[in-house]
């Protein structure tokens, strides 16, 4: 893949972010997702490639612009790629106002992103500095004692980012006892997961179970930095067990880790916040247009890039 298409990605997650965040706080899910949707498609359209949606969702009110198995590019001759991305990730968090909602989208060759769409997953991801270190199958003790000689610091020092469930209450009760900070959050694991890695985001691990679609996504991104993720699926609804046992080859408990999740080559990544999060800053408006940040990260070379940008609404682009 052209390394130019990074940066080409990068405006279909600035115009995802500033059309959701029009929304924030207005307590309208439906209407801040089907604007980044939208606005996704139409800037995904302009972009000179052939891709087929891989893990993807359709919109609260059943828009199927952005589907797994949608065709999204301008290139109809051109080699297939993998696209996996959410236009609105965290759709409560920008409706409610509180942090980490981002748009995402990452590429890889065609066959490279497992399609998870739909189920569910225990994980946990770190940054560069504790791969190898990590063990889905081991205690949150085991694992947090590890992490932290890895980076030579005391448990007690460590910040572990859980998502804020019932179902997590006896590994917060673990995690507690190890010793470790724990930072609760509403939404958002994609976020925590990236923050493991990149930036002094002050967080540690991510660990407990959320959508697998997030996890795909999160660790596309911990492919191109470095960083560590193990998971495995959890069937938590009617009629996941016969899809999990099909895509772990028969072993529904099988330890899954970043070439199992997003294959082998040159993925590249792009997120744009919509609310302020570990990682990334919200869109702010101003007169006549707005501000937004983002990072942007490309596997093979490692290179991480953030981009504040300033968008001039008298001068739209023309997707």
């Amino acid at each position: 893949m052209d390394r130019n298409l990074a940066l080409e990605l990068v405006r279909a997650t600035e115009a995802a972010a500033l059309a959701a965040a029009r929304w924030m706080g207005k307590g309208d899910p439906s209407q801040a997702d089907a604007a980044a949707c939208e606005a996704m498609h139409r800037a995904l359209q302009s972009i000179k490639i052939k891709g087929q949606v891989r893990i993807g969702r359709p919109a609260l009110e059943g828009g199927a612009l952005l589907t797994e198995g949608s065709v999204v590019g301008s290139d109809e001759n051109g080699g297939g790629l993998d696209v996996a991305l959410d236009a609105l990730e965290c759709i409560d968090s920008v409706v409610t106002g509180r942090p980490n909602a981002m748009s995402v989208v990452a590429l890889n060759a065609a066959g490279a992103f497992m399609p998870v769409g739909g189920l569910y997953m225990e994980k946990i991801a770190v940054g560069p500095d504790a791969v190898g270190k990590i063990d889905i199958e081991a205690s949150p003790l085991e694992n947090l004692v590890n992490v932290a000689s890895a980076k030579r610091c005391y448990v007690e020092d460590l910040t572990v980012s859980i998502l804020d469930r019932d179902r997590h209450a006896d590994l917060v009760r673990q995690v507690r006892a190890a010793g470790a900070r724990i930072q609760l959050i509403p939404d958002g694991d994609v976020s925590s997961a990236i923050a493991t890695a990149v930036g002094d985001s002050g967080v540690d691990v991510m660990m407990g179970i959320g959508a697998a679609r997030a996890g795909v996504l999160a660790a596309v991104a911990l492919a191109c930095v470095g960083g560590d993720m193990q998971c495995r699926f959890v069937p938590l609804r009617a009629g996941d067990e016969p899809r999990i046992h099909a895509l772990t080859g028969g072993d529904p408990r099988r330890r899954l880790g970043l070439r199992d999740l997003v294959g082998e080559g040159n993925a590249l990544f792009a997120a744009t916040g919509i609310t302020a999060g570990d990682v990334l800053g919200g869109v702010h408006f101003r007169k006549g247009g707005a501000s937004t940040h983002s990072v942007v990260m490309r596997q093979r070379s490692g290179t991480i890039r953030f981009i504040h940008a300033n968008h001039f609404f008298d001068r739209k682009p023309k997707y």
